[in-house]
């Protein structure tokens, strides 16, 4: 790196990355903690010599990857984890990867590093252990050690919050480099080998050439200079409400949500539109990069692969915007910190921390209400740099639906009510405000509620299908949108109206041109399913077949494609 980095940037890498070393530390302390419980009724004598195999194990195995990590991670921009085990297959070719001194540096490295390691082991921890003596009380002491050992939970789950520890939780700049020098690698190297497989070679309907064609011809996006152009400006003031749950059937009930009747009313309604999956996780990548949700996995799971997706924040970054993210929850919950900040470029977010205690009323954090209150102030108060994206993902109307009101019998439709009334609230504000007039509203669902209504298929369209409305004084007039799509086709739908490039984003497609293929897409658990004007299809993988067909014959040949270029592309990142 020839980039220089200030005292302040090292502090923050050392502090941000803590959690991390304490949770690597609390794995490796687990059996250590063992042993000496054993060592109330063993000679420690015994126990000093076990402690000296497990030492050294993982003092060796430490030294590997420390030593390796440091010499790949330039070559590489990622750290050292489950995908180098691929190219030890060629050892040579992995050896000769490296230089010369290269190679020297790391052997010489690890010798120094482990007579170190080795010499603060036998003078300190080894010669406390053979000093131990069999207690009086042996069942009051076993007690205490169980006890002790129990708590190493805390820095191994990362605390007692919904998120357990991840790779993202330690992600706090816009400078990846920092980011990933806040990483543990031994902690990443851990991690990856329960999160990687060899997606590409997964789910081969076709030659790869074939499912290649297939998708490109479905995917196409052709020039036409007749796009319709329904927004004002070409640099509008975004707000993206990305709602927990929302499904189409609760947002067009006018008694569950009557202001998100009104804002279809008042601004641009898409009729047909698809959520891509049934996970948050899943939907904001799908929403924010337009990229197709796969049911096996989670895309945001894996640091490394994400930050090499584009984003819809980012290509407005480029463009002059500022950028920010709200949430009332916990921002470390499925490595969505890592997403935002390494894929989004969004460093302001404001999760559950930033909020006071007493305003932290449900499990999941602070309710919408004091959520997006807190959105309208600092858009009022902080009066932020124009043009502004902010992006907001609720979250009262995830179960358990506790909000801080009742209006119906059924929790869930109570929530989304709940959800419903902050939002009309929020938009009357700024209706009333010079902001109105430049600005962009975006209401999107993540996903469905898979539970309501009861009685549907938890693979059927129905499901999956959910509300999207632009609002705001940079629409230029209501309008409906028939055609259908999904959230991967946000992406370029909405770039291509500001007229900003969107040939990176591959899966998305603009609904607004006539000459492209207007289709949705969604998977569910290990399923997919493509929907058009003329029919649908719904494959089921464990069975291998389809298990609905309406309508349109060449429906299955193009979702078979579509899925296989899911997986072609995310073993490729």
């Amino acid at each position: 790196m020839s980039e220089s980095f200030s005292l302040n940037d090292i502090l923050e890498v050392l502090y941000h990355g803590l959690p991390l070393d304490l949770s690597m530390s609390g794995y490796l302390s687990v059996l250590p903690a063992l042993f000496l419980i054993l060592s109330i009724w063993f000679n420690p004598k015994a126990i000093a010599k076990i402690c000296n195999i497990y030492f050294s194990f993982v003092l060796s195995l430490i030294t590997i990857v420390s030593i390796a990590d440091i010499f790949i991670y330039p070559h590489w921009g990622f750290h050292f984890d489950s995908t180098v085990f691929f190219y030890l297959k060629n050892p040579e070719e992995a050896i000769g990867s490296g230089s010369a001194t290269e190679i020297f540096a790391g052997i010489l490295l690890s010798a120094i590093f482990i007579s170190i390691i080795y010499l603060g082991y036998s003078y300190i921890i080894k010669r406390q252990i053979l000093k131990l003596k069999i207690p009086k009380s042996i069942g009051k002491t076993c007690l205490v050690m169980i006890v002790l050992m129990a708590m190493l939970i805390l820095p191994i789950r990362g605390g007692l919050s919904v998120s357990t520890m991840n790779v993202g939780k330690v992600y706090f700049s816009d400078n990846m480099f920092l980011n990933h020098a806040a990483v543990n690698p031994h902690f990443n190297l851990m991690y990856s080998f329960f999160k990687s497989e060899d997606f590409a070679s997964q789910y081969q309907f076709f030659n790869k050439q074939e499912a290649i064609r297939i998708f490109d011809e479905l995917n196409k996006q052709p020039k036409n200079d007749s796009i319709i152009k329904l927004l004002n400006t070409d640099k509008p003031n975004i707000i993206f409400f990305i709602l927990e749950s929302f499904s189409a059937n609760v947002a067009n009930d006018s008694l569950i949500a009557p202001n998100m009747n009104k804002f279809a009313k008042e601004g641009i309604s898409f009729k047909n539109f698809y959520a891509n999956s049934f996970r948050t996780d899943r939907g904001l990548v799908s929403i924010l990069s337009g990229y197709p949700a796969h049911p096996t996995t989670a895309i945001m799971k894996y640091p490394q692969k994400t930050q090499s997706l584009p984003a819809i924040p980012a290509s407005l970054k480029e463009s002059g915007y500022n950028l920010s993210f709200y949430y009332g929850g916990d921002a470390d919950f499925a490595n969505m910190r890592s997403y935002f900040v390494g894929s989004c470029m969004i460093c302001d977010i404001t999760s559950e921390e930033e909020f006071p205690l007493s305003d932290r009323l449900t499990k999941w954090g602070v309710p919408d209400q004091i959520l997006i209150d807190r959105v309208y102030s600092d858009l009022i108060e902080k009066q932020p740099k124009e043009p502004f994206m902010k992006t907001v993902l609720t979250l009262s109307s995830h179960e358990p639906f506790d909000v801080p009101s009742k209006g119906f019998d059924e929790p869930f439709i109570n929530a989304v009510a709940y959800t419903d009334s902050c939002l009309g609230s929020f938009v009357d504000k700024l209706k009333t405000t010079e902001l109105w007039k430049n600005t962009l509203i975006v209401l999107v669902a993540d996903h469905c509620m898979q539970s309501y209504p009861s009685g549907v298929d938890n693979n059927s369209p129905e499901r999956f299908r959910i509300p999207m409305i632009w609002l705001g004084g940079a629409v230029k007039a209501p309008a409906d949108v028939l055609d259908y799509g999904s959230q991967n086709d946000i992406a370029a739908t909405l770039l291509s109206q500001m007229n900003i490039n969107h040939s990176d984003f591959k899966f998305s497609k603009n609904m607004f041109n006539p000459d492209a293929n207007k289709f949705a897409f969604y998977s569910y658990v290990n399923g997919f399913s493509m929907v058009n004007i003329d029919g649908s299809i719904i494959y089921d993988n464990d069975k291998n077949s389809i298990i609905e067909q309406s309508g349109d014959k060449t429906l299955e040949k193009k979702a078979k494609a579509f899925f296989q270029n899911m997986y072609l592309d995310l073993g490729s990142r």
